[in-house]
């Protein structure tokens, strides 16, 4: 079947259009970087060739392993005061206080010549709450202060004050609840609650087992323990391992238990390009690296892997890092590299341990860069003669709807 010349001239000459309007409008996943620039209501460039963070480059080796700090840097610190004593428990606020009186024969102040059989000479007062002004009113004694004071030293007071009234008194002041004591667990454990501390003291995990345990892994889990301005954290197996930690409690303290994953994140040319949850207390680099899928034969350099993370000052300085232009920093961003080609590097890479928020990145091969850079010229060059091609094909399309015009 032959069309007619007219409308093959015009199918070509759409065809011509058509080609070019591709051209001008090429597949993008979205916006050109040029266009993002342009149409910025405002503008704040870096026109330098640095970010602005220095950080220090470090070869991981056999002699860098001892120095490396394994636990995360985000913690606030450490309970560490040791096997103290327990704290001494005074009356407070709130607290129920019971006083007995002994006399040591009848006809005294408190227990008259007529009063019969009795077990023995004492009498009990009815239970008192320490109030804010913190005294306690003992008939004959007048108002006892109890506030921040110990049982002994009340019930010296009070014997001191009856002295010379009463039959050798002797004074007994027990407490009947004591609610200025009591110390708060809250957070990832299964009871959280007010929990009250006996006399004798009990220590931070003490109280954990008294809010019946954690709800998530202990590798999971951090501890942090305020008392009054001053706080402290610790992960859970920290609390475990070292019996430094786990310290007596005071009243009022504040116990908060949360679970945090520990994640890295994957970068370049691994398996996965994620954020990957830890899944152990503990995970090394080679496990990291297996864990983001291992190194992609096509295109990794073994030679150039590297951890990101922020190093403590101490383990750059035992390492004979120059840490002048650090200034006084105390954390500094630090890359370790770790040279997979080196077959004994994966002993190193055992032992070197990962922390939360640590970067690895792999980089790609050299010749990766150069096969891009070959597509990119092949790519260049076979549009170079397209566009000739397709210039030359609308100039004729041209022509022949002027011709056809003139028919």
């Amino acid at each position: 079947m032959h069309l007619p010349r007219r409308v093959r001239t015009l199918a070509a000459l759409i065809a011509a259009s058509a080609l070019l309007a591709a051209c001008a409008a090429l597949p993008a996943s979205g916006p050109t970087d040029q266009s993002i620039v342009e149409n910025a209501g405002a503008r704040v460039v870096n026109e330098a060739t640095g970010i602005g963070f220095r950080y220090a480059l470090v070869d991981v080796t056999k002699g860098v392993l001892p120095h490396v700090s394994k636990d995360g840097q985000s913690l606030a610190g450490t309970f560490g005061v040791g096997r103290a004593a327990a704290p001494e428990i005074r009356v407070g606020v709130g607290d129920i206080l019971s006083v007995t009186i002994f006399e040591s024969a009848t006809g005294g102040l408190f227990i008259p010549n007529d009063a019969g059989a009795r077990p023995g000479n004492y009498v009990s007062l009815p239970n008192q709450t320490v109030d804010r002004a913190g005294g306690l009113s003992v008939p004959y004694a007048g108002t006892v202060p109890a506030l921040g004071r110990t049982l002994p030293a009340i019930q010296a007071d009070i014997e001191k004050r009856l002295a010379s009234r009463a039959i050798e008194p002797q004074v007994l002041v027990t407490l009947v609840s004591q609610k200025s004591s009591d110390v708060a667990v809250v957070g990832h454990v299964n009871t959280p609650g007010k929990f009250n501390v006996p006399p004798g003291g009990e220590r931070v995990l003490d109280l954990i087992a008294r809010a019946a345990g954690l709800l998530k892994q202990p590798y999971q889990t951090s501890v942090t323990l305020q008392r009054g301005s001053a706080r402290a954290t610790v992960p859970f197996d920290t609390l475990i391992a070292n019996p430094r930690e786990n310290v007596y409690v005071a009243p009022l303290d504040t116990i908060y238990v949360y679970a945090e994953t520990k994640t890295f994140v994957a970068f370049g040319a691994t398996g996965q390009n994620q954020k990957i949850e830890f899944g152990a207390e503990t995970l090394s680099l080679a496990e990291a690296v297996g864990l983001s899928g291992g190194l992609l034969d096509g295109r990794a350099e073994p030679g150039q892997t590297f951890v990101y993370r922020v190093e403590s000052r101490t383990a750059l300085a035992a390492l004979g890092v120059d840490l002048t232009p650090f200034g006084d920093a105390k954390e500094i961003p630090t890359i370790y590299r770790t040279n997979l080609r080196d077959p004994a590097s994966y002993f190193a890479a055992r032992e070197f341990a990962m922390r939360d928020k640590d970067v690895i990145y792999v980089s790609n091969a050299a010749s990766v860069e150069i096969l891009k850079f070959l597509t990119l010229v092949d790519a260049m060059s076979g549009t170079t003669s397209g566009v000739a091609s397709d210039a030359v094909t609308t100039r004729d399309a041209l022509h022949q709807l002027g011709r056809a015009a003139h028919q």
